[in-house]
């Protein structure tokens, strides 16, 4: 099975966050023309029944199974309930998977954090592109809310780490008719001198970042023709200029390295204050 065949998993566990989520991967997998399996994973309680918990998972799934019904009547879906501990059997499943769909938060997230441990580890560990749907944006395929949510909004990096990114982007981008592509690339004067470019020189400085831009997008435009493309070079903070148009965005792209997991480098500092404060759904590519 190929990775345009894999379906898009989406991980329930009864909160309205993850149901949220639920509802954005039914639509995403209808866009994709891929299937879609419905995971609740539960670590084993030993103080309750094996079947209780099984019971339990059973019924949850089906609700899930009729909420997705709502939204999504012809999609093809399956269920899943595996008993283990949430992150590791999502990152387990995600070998098998086009995407993985997260609530910010779960049941057992404090309400003073904005992402839980679950959605943050799996992001930072999943073999496949993981998108963590902040609450509060269930509406957004209204039609209303389609015009304010329409743009894809992709942070990059000056390094080949964009590649996979970039992919993403453009390609959630063709799922959505008349959606824009906005690239953004934070630079600073520091990080340009790092990439041996000009010393306290910030026009020179900001036509390299143009430059750079443009080196990472060239060809796709071409690939792409349907996809209307604005790139942002962005004096200061990315992370800052990503948190803020995600409030408006339909999806906010981000990657995250490859190799850094077992380190804990899985997420650099702008995608981890990124996919922490963002305002909408924002998918974490491994690059």
């Amino acid at each position: 099975m190929t990775t345009t065949e894999l379906p898009v998993i989406a991980a329930v566990d009864g909160s309205w966050r993850s149901y949220e989520a639920l509802e954005w991967a039914a639509r995403d997998a209808v866009r994709r023309g891929l299937a879609l399996t419905i995971v609740h994973v539960r670590p084993l309680n030993r103080r309750i029944s094996q079947e209780a918990q099984q019971r339990e998972a059973e019924e949850l799934l089906a609700e899930s199974v009729g909420r997705v019904a709502q939204v999504a009547p012809t999609l093809h879906t399956s269920t899943l309930a595996p008993l283990d501990f949430p992150a590791a059997a999502l990152t387990a499943l995600s070998e098998h998977a086009s995407l993985l769909v997260l609530g910010s938060r779960g049941l057992g997230g404090f309400r003073s954090l904005l992402i839980g441990s679950n959605s943050l580890t799996t992001a930072s560990m999943a073999k496949c592109p993981v998108v963590v749907v902040h609450s509060g944006r269930a509406d957004e395929e209204g039609a209303e809310a389609a015009q304010t949510f329409s743009d894809i909004v992709a942070g990059v990096a000056a390094d080949e780490s964009s590649e996979a990114v970039l992919d993403f982007a453009f390609e959630a981008a063709t799922t959505r008719p008349g959606a824009r592509l906005r690239i953004v690339h934070g630079w600073t004067m520091f990080s340009s001198m790092l990439s041996g470019g000009p010393v306290f020189d910030r026009d020179a400085a900001a036509g390299a970042a143009e430059r750079t831009l443009a080196e990472l997008t060239a060809g796709r435009p071409e690939k792409y023709p349907q996809v209307e493309v604005v790139q942002e070079p962005v004096h200061g903070s990315a992370s800052h200029t990503l948190v803020t148009a995600s409030a408006t965005a339909a999806l906010t792209v981000i990657g995250r390295r490859k190799g850094g997991e077992e380190l804990g480098f899985g997420l650099s500092p702008v995608a981890q204050t990124t996919l922490t404060h963002a305002l909408g759904p924002v998918a974490v590519v491994p690059c």
